[in-house]
């Protein structure tokens, strides 16, 4: 078998845990088998949303969803992000940079979140701008942007940096994905501000005046300003200039009030939620014994995502004036002007490139409560839009069981057993070589929404037709 198709395994394996345990992530144990026509008649609405929460699994291909389901919940069970009335796909491709009219079948997830966010196609690397010009920047407006022009509060919140690649595309517009800070510009010198750009991601991402951005990416944040009104200054000291308060622990993001807020809680992506082994080829070794996921790795002093989803919904409904309320898991409704709020489940994808599945499961789940957050909220605002979906798909699928005596395939040095029922689950990475960056693949992804506009999340969508239902959800376009 060619070593660049080498597949390799995980036998998924722990005990059983006890069912209130799971009361976070599990939302049911057996598939709804009523007739829900009825409920779907009058979840159809195509007026206006006074809100927009769009949760965006980095990764998080059918695949993934389906491995954190089977080890989390078990195969009859549901996530919190199952539950939503209207399910379709979408399609995820980019653009070349060198031939625009030519295709790349996989995408980024800089190209694609540049599709939901503008309704545009670009090419891979490129944020939120035309694609085949180079180190020009030829801008398409953001969702964000328009929100903002027509009033609406504004919320940006991921597990990853948040210079990175999804957060970024909502503000700001750059050639190249990878020029985050002010010392990180070599591939964007038009774009740096002592040359008339507008800098940097981090730069441009406070320079939008986004009401709340939380998540990780400090060391960009604490770069130095090289240009216009604010030159030697770092981009959290220009931040504070402009009004916002800048937390880095979860104790003062919980505190935290006002109408501007920056919450930066790693120097680089956040911490992950759980840990373990991660998968290795080893032909001819059996089944070994099974390792347990190690959960609540997680440290005390950085917010979870679930957390920064609540946290971030509080500031926005309030008008910014810091008189947010919440308990038990219900939202009191405030006077509010709506919002437009993206939150990412970042390191799915990271995990995925790595051959992590403790590791890519844990991301899962704690984007699916997240999900939770949202959905609570929506329950008492019904005029709230919520989307959720992925930018791509990835590499890690469920494939069969192999025996202790199966040479045709290799075998595996680490294994574990879904949560739920003991059953044995095999993952499996194979688009490169082992210990090598796993690759993204083409395949269209879930999309599931609920609200206002949600009816026309059903069927086969191109990414770029979530722009155009958010915008008009919101009343923008």
């Amino acid at each position: 078998m060619s070593r660049n198709i080498l597949i390799r395994r995980v036998c998924v394996t722990t005990a059983l845990i006890a069912a209130a345990a799971l009361t976070t992530s599990r939302v049911s144990t057996r598939p709804n088998s009523n007739d829900s026509s009825n409920d779907l008649r009058r979840a159809i609405d195509g007026g206006r949303a006074k809100n927009v929460i769009m949760f965006l699994g980095d990764g998080m291909g059918d695949s993934e969803i389906t491995i954190a389901r089977n080890y989390q919940v078990g195969a009859n069970g549901r996530l919190w992000m199952d539950t939503l009335p209207f399910t379709g796909e979408y399609t995820t491709y980019a653009l070349q940079e060198s031939d625009p009219k030519l295709i790349d079948y996989v995408t980024d997830s800089a190209a694609s979140g540049t599709g939901w966010a503008t309704g545009f196609k670009t090419s891979n690397g490129r944020i939120s701008s035309v694609a085949g010009t180079g180190t020009a920047v030829t801008r398409y407006t953001t969702i964000l942007e328009l929100a903002q022009r027509a009033g609406y509060l504004t919320g940006d919140v991921s597990t990853a940096e948040l210079t990175d690649a999804t957060p970024a595309v909502l503000v700001s517009h750059i050639n190249e994905r990878g020029c985050q800070g002010p010392a990180d510009m070599a591939s964007c010198v038009p774009s740096k501000k002592e040359n008339g750009g507008p800098g940097s991601i981090a730069e441009q991402s406070v320079d939008h005046h986004v009401n709340v951005l939380l998540g990780g990416g400090k060391q960009r944040y604490d770069q130095t300003i090289t240009g216009g009104p604010h030159v030697g200054k770092t981009v959290i000291q220009s931040a504070q200039l402009q009004g916002y308060n800048v937390v880095t622990d979860a104790a003062n993001l919980a505190t935290v009030s006002g109408s501007r807020v920056l919450g930066l809680f790693n120097a680089g992506n956040m911490s992950l939620e759980w840990s373990g082994l991660i998968a290795a080829p080893s032909p001819g070794s059996g089944l070994p014994d099974g390792q347990t996921c190690q959960e609540n790795q997680r440290p005390a002093n950085e917010p979870s995502l679930a957390a920064m989803t609540a946290k971030a919904i509080d500031l926005l409904d309030d008008d910014g004036d810091g008189s947010w309320k919440s308990h038990d898991d219900h939202f009191e409704h405030r006077r509010s002007k709506g919002f437009f709020l993206q939150v990412e489940g970042a390191s799915i994808d990271k995990q995925d490139h790595v051959e992590a599945p403790c590791q890519q499961i844990g991301e899962t789940v704690a984007f699916d409560r997240a999900i939770k957050v949202g959905l609570d909220f929506a329950r008492h605002h019904p005029d709230t839009l919520i989307v959720i979906t992925a930018d791509h798909a990835h590499t890690s699928q469920i494939v069969p069981v192999p025996s202790a005596t199966d040479t045709t395939r290799p075998g595996s040095l680490s294994t574990l057993l879904t949560k739920v029922d003991k059953s044995m689950m095999t993952v499996s990475y194979g688009t490169r070589m082992h210990l090598t960056s796993q690759d993204h693949t083409g395949a269209e992804v879930r999309i599931v929404a609920q609200g206002p506009q949600a009816a026309n999340v059903v069927g086969v969508l191109n990414q770029t037709d979530l722009f155009h239902i958010m915008a008009r959800a919101l009343g923008i376009e």
